[in-house]
């Protein structure tokens, strides 16, 4: 027997009903089993790809990208899952577009989504905009559908707002499973959480949210650490407490990298931007404030440049448990000595967890496509049995 049949055989346990047809906005709306299906159909498409077995459950359509902010691995994750279903991807570049001209949000969503299946967004830079926008542009999608505009319902995916990053927290969370042995080994593991220092400014909090918002369901005990000021979201805080409640694990915060380093298993020191800074650049945004934009980068930096101290170094891992905990980071980081003077980690200790690194990453693309198929298909099981049956990828 395959592991995806094996894999099947686990997802047709679960009671997932909910998610064909369904957008994925943030972790927190999705059950403990769907997150299970994701994880699940995720590992089979890798299995059937290590395996040279085509993943094409669909023979035409768009998936339709939208980054408005700049990427690397979520672009090429979002191409790649698209592709291993045999989809193609377009690119909104919207400033090749007519949006420029006064095209509305309602006009672009169905002007670009006649053929599309799934619509990947990433707007992470503007608080209380990013989401607003996602849901404003599936809302014109949703109503196109039914005045018969489209024939088909496309779905949204969540490549990054303002308040979750999800298909990078599940990934992170795919990665964690596998390095763990199992979810059922994460039970009482420490996972810290913690700001780091970096030169730029205006990091997006999402990272940091969708961490403390989704590694909270295992029973792990996770920390955010950050300085004084450096706060999230509390509606999100309030979520990972909830998530912790209920699955015997805790969330605490502190204003100690050190403390929050102390004995922990998995570390994630990643720089992001104050929410009520982030809140004032959105209003400053929207008022055409320029001038008050780079007003508010110099006092943010200089922020930033009283916690240099705030940085993963050799010395800081040192107090993580056996001095090896797992290092993750969401990537690209700011490297000390390498990317930048003075950053988030020491080179030495980015250099020594690499291949982890990378490993990390490359759950992204499967999870995006686990995303996509499960909204996609009705019967994901009877999907992956055929395509553990089917046949090879061709390779001329």
């Amino acid at each position: 027997m395959s592991k995806t049949i094996e894999l099947a055989q686990h997802l047709e346990k679960l009671h997932i009903n909910n998610m064909y047809k369904a957008d994925f906005y943030w972790t927190w709306d999705k059950t403990d089993e769907e997150l299970d299906a994701i994880f699940t159909v995720a590992d089979a498409l890798r299995d059937l790809r290590e395996r040279n077995k085509s993943t094409r459950i669909f023979d035409s359509g768009l998936g339709i990208s939208i980054f408005r902010d700049n990427s690397t691995r979520t672009r090429f994750s979002f191409a790649s899952a698209c592709n291993l279903l045999g989809l193609t991807v377009q690119d909104l570049d919207e400033k090749k577009s007519q949006i420029a001209h006064g095209e509305t949000v309602r006009e672009t969503a169905n002007m670009v989504s006649f053929m599309a299946d799934v619509i990947g967004i990433r707007d992470d830079m503007y608080i209380g905009e990013g989401h607003k926008y996602q849901k404003t542009f599936m809302d014109a999608v949703d109503e196109g559908y039914r005045d018969g505009i489209l024939e088909q319902q496309p779905t949204l995916v969540n490549l990054q707002c303002d308040v979750d990053h999800p298909t990078q927290s599940m990934a992170d969370m795919l990665h964690i499973i596998h390095h763990f042995g199992g979810v059922e080994n994460l039970k009482g593991k420490k996972l810290a959480m913690s700001w780091a220092y970096s030169p730029s400014y205006g990091k997006p909090l999402s990272v940091p949210q969708g961490i403390i918002g989704l590694m909270t369901r295992f029973g792990m005990n996770v920390v955010l650490a950050h300085p004084d000021g450096y706060d999230v979201m509390p509606e999100v805080e309030e979520i990972a407490r909830k998530n912790a409640a209920a699955t015997g694990g805790s969330f605490t915060k502190t204003d100690s990298m050190a403390a929050a380093f102390e004995n922990a298993d998995i570390v994630y020191p990643k720089s992001w931007a104050p929410f009520a800074a982030m809140e004032q650049r959105t209003k400053l945004y929207q008022a055409g404030d320029q001038a008050g934009i780079d007003a508010l980068e110099k006092q943010l930096l200089a922020q930033n440049a009283q916690h240099k101290d705030w940085a993963c170094t050799e010395e800081m891992m040192k107090k993580t448990k056996n001095g090896s905990a797992l290092y993750m980071h969401c990537l690209p980081a700011d490297i000390t000595g390498l990317s930048c003077k003075e950053g988030e980690v020491d080179r030495s200790v980015f250099d020594r967890y690499l291949v982890p690194l990378y490993k990390e990453a490359s759950y992204k693309p499967y999870v995006i496509a686990a995303m996509i198929l499960m909204a996609k298909v009705k019967d994901p099981v009877a999907a992956l049995m055929a395509l553990d049956c089917g046949d090879k990828r061709k390779l001329y």
